[in-house]
């Protein structure tokens, strides 16, 4: 999934700034490498997951 996609579909989902925070948050401690995460996480954790791949160094994930 590209970053435009996660962010077309943050914009259906209305959430507040402190809990995109909290879910940010929940991301990076539960963060799951590309191949062993599941699709069906929220978009905002799918997105904050493959900022961490990036910073890391990762490919992006294919999905």
């Amino acid at each position: 999934m590209n970053s435009q996609a996660v962010l077309e579909q943050e914009r259906t989902f209305d959430v507040d700034p402190v809990e995109e925070m909290r879910m940010r948050t929940w991301a990076r401690r539960h963060y799951t490498p590309a191949e062993d995460r599941s699709i069906n996480l929220h978009p905002i954790v799918l997105d904050e997951m493959v900022r961490k791949d990036a910073e890391r160094g990762y490919p992006k994930s294919p999905r």
